[in-house]
């Protein structure tokens, strides 16, 4: 797959699903949901061994469509190394290490490193990312985003971290520009919901 430029893949997107812990074929079957709905966006975790099993899957399913999907909880080296092999086409962690940017990055993997103060958006700017994952994105609060666009205009968040689904329209109007939905997925409507947010 073509290397993925985050400018381009957030295009458009107002939701990220991020289905975590599932088997392989539940984690296709949602993902699939997703896409019909228009939700681009889907990141499978693989913190713990054996969930990249699910990652690979969706990785096979979304190829079918064109779509890419990026491994999530990368804060390892071999985390690097197991999403790499599954086929993702980006990584993503819950914080700023140097060390997985670096490797990701060097395996054809654009990395969407976890931040939660300004130092640790200014090491994520001084290392080339503008595009971030703020984590736990709920903790912080809407109140966050607006306080760091002005020091930071050119950042670009990804809100994540026990945000609902009737708050997506809240933080996008704080300065994120995509949401992060994981397990509020957990409810059998809520997809639906996530889906209505995108249409939206």
């Amino acid at each position: 797959m073509t290397r993925i430029d985050f400018d381009a893949l957030f295009a458009g997107q107002r939701v990220m699903a991020i289905l975590r812990g599932l088997p392989p074929a539940e984690t296709v079957a949602l993902a699939e949901t997703a896409w019909d709905g228009g939700v681009a966006l889907v990141e499978v975790p693989i913190g713990l061994p054996g969930q990249e099993e699910a990652l690979a899957a969706a990785v096979e399913a979304g190829a079918k469509r064109g779509l890419a999907v990026g491994a999530g909880t990368v804060v390892s080296l071999g985390h690097v190394d197991r999403a790499r092999e599954a086929g993702a086409a980006y990584t993503v962690a819950p914080g700023l290490d140097e060390s997985v940017l670096a490797a990701s990055q060097d395996a054809g993997m654009p990395h969407l490193p976890g931040v939660a103060t300004a130092s640790e958006l200014q090491r994520a700017a001084a290392h080339g990312c503008r595009w971030v994952k703020v984590f736990p994105a709920a903790a912080l609060g809407p109140t966050w985003f607006k306080a760091m666009a002005g020091p930071f205009p050119d950042m670009r968040f990804v809100a994540t971290g026990g945000v609902g689904v009737s708050e997506v329209d809240a933080y996008l109007r704080a300065g994120a520009s995509v949401v992060g939905m994981g397990s509020a997925l957990a409810d059998p409507e809520a997809l639906a919901l996530l889906v209505g947010e995108q249409e939206g």
